[in-house]
Formats: structure tokens, C-alpha cells, sequence
């Protein structure tokens, strides 16, 4: 039955149903903890915590890696005991738990750097990065975004090349550092309009926005909003009522009284 359980869960998965995901994995569980092997059983308990992942119910994701977590240690499979600490680090940041997160993520970088998989351990850093950033360790923050932006480049990731230049510009200006800051968000307008990701440009530009008109630079910030709400009115993004509101007050700020 356990075969048969993990196959209709990938199904209603692929569908996007991940309550009847989620049943059909806790049977497969159930069944590989009467039946299968070890790695059966923690292959199933990962499934099951990723679909609990998404659904958003933390301490039951948690769970689920905290159990599987035993048996990989058990089995010494390294690779995949740093990934699973970095599954249990990014549950606790979704639920907020940043001090943990914090903590999970280094325990799995010590154990993903030495090995050869640059991607996931860009990953790692980058959400390491912002958790520092979230607890105020802002020269942490940038230290490890700038690690994960050396493990994007080696493996080509361009998506990971755009969200961590765009997180570590966020982090210079939370740092007051807007020269690296303005030249980071270039960087991630340029890979997010490489990729064809809009809305991500967006992002990146209101940042920029942002410095340039705490510069004094209001023809910079204008051009920016501008390319902003035009993503924002084609793609339908909520910013659009800010974004529009803060374009038309620095408009009129140009023209004067």
C-alpha cells in the first residue's frame, strides 16, 4: 500500500491538493514504519513535511524533520542531513522563529560547505543572510550574501544571481551605504530583466526608488516609478495604489507650486 499511497500523494500534489497530499504521505508513513526500510520511512516523513511546509503547518513540518533528521544521522548521509537542517531552518523563518532559523542554518552550513553542491549551499547562505539581516547582524548579512552570490555565479543560477543582489542592496541601504546599494539593484534589475521576471524588476527598482530619493535624485526616482507602475498595472501587483500615489506626488513635486 505504501507505493500505491506515495503515487495518488505526487498526483494530488502535481494538482495542487496538498490536504489530500498530505493524507495520502501520512498513510505511506504509517505503512513504511510497520514495513519499509529506514530510507523508505525517511523519504516519506520528508515528503510528508514538505507538504505540511506548504500548507503552513510549521510544528508539523517540524516535526517530520525532526524524525527524519534521527534516521539520517543514523544512516550518516551527510548531503542529506544538511538539507534537512536547511528544511527545519526555513520552516521556523516562515513561523517567524528567526533566533532558530538562525541556528539550523549554521548547523547545516557546517556540514554543506565542505561537500561539492555550490547551489544548495548558495541557497543556504542567502537565507542564512536573511535572517542575520532580520536580527539586526547587518555586517553578517552581507558577508553571507556575498558568499551565496559567489556559489550562484559558479553554478550559473541566474534566479539566485537576482534575488541575492537584490537582498544585499536592501541590506547596504539598511547599512547607509548607498553607492554599493544603488550597484547591487542594478545588478538585479539586470538579471530579473534577463530572466523575464517584471515583477521582480519591480522590486528591485522601487528599492532603487527608494535611494535615489532619500538622495535628493528625483529625476532618478521618477524614471524608476514610472517603469514600476507600468509593471505594476500589467501584472495586476498590489503595490500599484502606492507606487502610482508616490510617482504622482514626486511629479508634482516638479513642477513646483
Amino acid at each position: 500500500m505504501s507505493e500505491e499511497d506515495k503515487h495518488k500523494a505526487r498526483i494530488f500534489l502535481h494538482r495542487g491538493d496538498l490536504r489530500q497530499a498530505r493524507s495520502c504521505y501520512e498513510k505511506a508513513v504509517q505503512d513504511d514504519r510497520e514495513n519499509g526500510p529506514k530510507q523508505e520511512l525517511s523519504d516519506s516523513l520528508g515528503n510528508l513535511g514538505n507538504v505540511c511546509a506548504m500548507m503552513g503547518v510549521y510544528a508539523e513540518a517540524a516535526h517530520c524533520y525532526g524524525e527524519v533528521l534521527l534516521i539520517q544521522r543514523e544512516l550518516q548521509d551527510w548531503n542529506a542531513i544538511g538539507q534537512t537542517l536547511a528544511n527545519l531552518g526555513n520552516v521556523h523563518a516562515e513561523a517567524g522563529q528567526t533566533e532558530k532559523a538562525r541556528s539550523h542554518y549554521l548547523e547545516a552550513l557546517d556540514i554543506l560547505r565542505p561537500l561539492p553542491d555550490q547551489r544548495a549551499l548558495g541557497i543556504l547562505l542567502s537565507n542564512l543572510a536573511l535572517q542575520d539581516a532580520m536580527l539586526g547582524r547587518i555586517d553578517d548579512a552581507i558577508a553571507n550574501f556575498t558568499q551565496a552570490l559567489e556559489c550562484h555565479r559558479a553554478v550559473g543560477d541566474e534566479n539566485g544571481l537576482a534575488m541575492t543582489y537584490s537582498q544585499l542592496g536592501k541590506t547596504y541601504l539598511q547599512a547607509g551605504d548607498g553607492r554599493r546599494a544603488e550597484k547591487c539593484l542594478n545588478n538585479a534589475s539586470e538579471h530579473f530583466i534577463k530572466l523575464g521576471n517584471e515583477p521582480g524588476e519591480a522590486a528591485a527598482l522601487r528599492l532603487l526608488a527608494d535611494l535615489y530619493e532619500h538622495a535628493g535624485n528625483e529625476e532618478s526616482a521618477i524614471r524608476c516609478l514610472e517603469r514600476v507602475v507600468m509593471l505594476d498595472t500589467r501584472y495586476g501587483l498590489l503595490q500599484f495604489q502606492q507606487d502610482n500615489t508616490r510617482l504622482s506626488g514626486l511629479l508634482h513635486k516638479r513642477l513646483g507650486p
